[in-house]
């Protein structure tokens, strides 16, 4: 019994983990991706990054060793028409703001995933800031036909 509880203690910590990383007054929630056939060229990947420093911060890059790269990408209306591009100066997060990815928006887009991302999964990445460094952070891998957090 108590080995039992030995593991479940490992787990819960292992999962409250996956669900939180913080660095620098930042905090990254809700990571995930949508799940993805054998053979997609690119996924999506989504997050919540909440600064709760005094200081504005900017998300510079992410590294993930699951896809060949990682681009930080946008979606957007224009006239009647979503557009999406690459954004290469990084996003910023304001002081005591909040900057979120979902699907329509900002997300992350995993360019040449090096294996299918199974529904139930996870992976690490690795968001590097302008101030705040390097925040590690665990995304879950939900159902192809996720919706936002």
């Amino acid at each position: 019994m108590k080995q039992c509880s030995k593991w479940v203690a490992v787990l819960l910590l292992a999962a409250v983990g996956s669900v939180m990383a913080s660095s620098g007054g930042l905090r990254v929630e809700q990571a995930w991706a949508r799940a993805t056939p054998v053979v997609a060229p690119v996924a999506g990947g989504f997050l919540i990054i909440a600064n709760d420093g005094g200081k504005d911060d900017r998300l510079l890059r992410v590294e993930s060793d699951i896809a060949q790269r990682v681009e930080i990408h946008q979606m957007r209306n224009d006239a009647g028409v979503m557009r999406m591009r690459q954004v290469t100066e990084g996003l910023p997060i304001a002081a005591h703001g909040r900057l979120v990815m979902a699907p329509g928006g900002y997300h992350l887009m995993l360019i040449q995933p090096k294996r299918a991302l199974l529904e139930g999964g996870h992976f690490d990445a690795t968001l590097v800031f302008q101030r705040a460094g390097r925040v590690k952070a665990t995304f879950q891998v939900r159902a192809m036909g996720a919706g936002a957090h």
